[in-house]
């Protein structure tokens, strides 16, 4: 799932963009509404968080910039006022949710995780392929029934994978997915992830490799 931050206190920022990469997401930080929208411009993104007073473009604005372009991602609000009257506002303008600052993280993970699914088509809240089983609330992988540990970019090539239900999906999606901006497109990192995934996922392999076109998950011989 790929994420764009959106808040002008760079170390908070910067302190909820390595949580969320823990959770293995790809974020980009944007410090001021200008940068937002032109991150925006240039990336399909899953998930914004935006923060309300952000300074160059007010928040207000950058969310109502987001709607009539027609942008596809989901935009969660965050502002230090919590009342009834800010929420009502807020969501007013086109935000999807909203959150009052200070916030617990994990409420923030979980409602970015809710967006996100709705960002894209409907998906069940754990991805199955025969015996392979992907719970991303839980952050848990299983095959035949036995855990599976991930690095938090080996679960999100995983989710991309299984959500796409065996259809193609290119080395680029992957990369503009499971990394952020600070990603070199020109290198294996795709290759590598993939071949980990497999060793890890063990035999039968359920990713085939599809010459200069992508990946995609294989019909597990036990998918019933």
């Amino acid at each position: 799932m790929r994420v764009l931050l959106a808040e002008d206190h760079a170390e908070l920022a910067e302190t909820i963009a390595v949580g969320l990469r823990r959770e293995g997401l790809a974020v980009d930080i944007a410090l001021d509404g200008t940068d937002a929208l032109a991150l925006a411009s240039v990336t399909a993104y899953d998930v914004v968080v935006l923060d309300r007073d952000l300074p160059g473009v007010h928040g207000d604005e950058v969310c109502r910039s987001l709607v009539a372009a027609g942008a596809s991602a989901r935009v969660l609000m965050l502002t230090a006022a919590g009342s009834i009257e800010d929420r009502v506002t807020g969501l007013g303008i086109g935000a999807d949710d909203y959150l009052p600052k200070p916030f617990a993280f994990a409420e923030l993970v979980a409602r970015v995780r809710a967006l996100g699914r709705r960002s894209r088509k409907a998906v069940p809240p754990v991805l199955t392929r025969g015996d392979l089983k992907l719970d991303p609330a839980n952050r848990v992988v299983t095959r035949a029934g036995s855990r599976v540990w991930l690095t938090p970019k080996e679960f999100a090539v995983l989710e991309q994978l299984l959500a796409a239900d065996g259809t193609l999906v290119s080395a680029e999606e992957l990369l503009e997915r499971a990394w952020d901006e600070a990603a070199d497109p020109f290198t294996s990192t795709v290759k590598v992830t993939i071949s980990r995934l497999r060793r890890k996922l063990g035999e039968p392999t359920v990713i085939e490799t599809v010459a200069q076109a992508g990946y995609r998950i294989l019909p597990c011989p036990n998918a019933g």
